[in-house]
């Protein structure tokens, strides 16, 4: 008796350049609400936070954030630098964000979006409320 196999193939887990392509995509359908505070945002992503960023933000594991919003001219809370360049620049935490994405089954382009919403929202000081309602309403507008 013969039994049917199934073979399942799996592709190599997206780049830190694939996720900024998905990020910048997401970037310009983001709720009006938000989209005059990324203007001049760029766009990094990193595979993990670095040690300043995990000691500064008093990270148990470098896991536990997804994204870092920073303000141009930000240094740390409280202290900003007095150099060029004062582009907003959100960090997106590749290990991390692909971590999440295994155990939540999200479409990728959407847990994206969802992190993207919420940690801009969150450093422009938006309320929770505000911030799930922006949520719900970009995953309605993505199906």
């Amino acid at each position: 008796m013969e039994r049917d196999q199934i073979i399942m193939s799996f592709s190599s887990p997206p780049s830190a350049d694939d996720i900024e392509v998905i990020a910048k995509s997401a970037l310009e359908s983001l709720p009006e609400e938000l989209l005059e505070f990324c203007e001049n945002m760029a766009i990094r992503v990193e595979d993990f936070p670095d040690e300043a960023i995990q000691q500064e933000l008093e990270l148990e594991d470098p896991y536990d954030i997804l994204a870092l919003f920073r303000g141009g001219n930000q240094i740390a809370p409280g202290v900003t630098k007095k150099t060029a360049n004062d582009d907003d620049q959100l960090l997106i935490f590749r290990r991390p964000l692909l971590d999440a994405w295994c155990e939540t089954y999200d479409d990728l382009n959407a847990l994206i979006r969802q992190v993207m919403i919420e940690e801009i929202a969150q450093n422009f000081e938006f309320s929770e409320d505000e911030i799930e309602e922006m949520a719900s309403r970009s995953y309605q507008g993505m199906l």
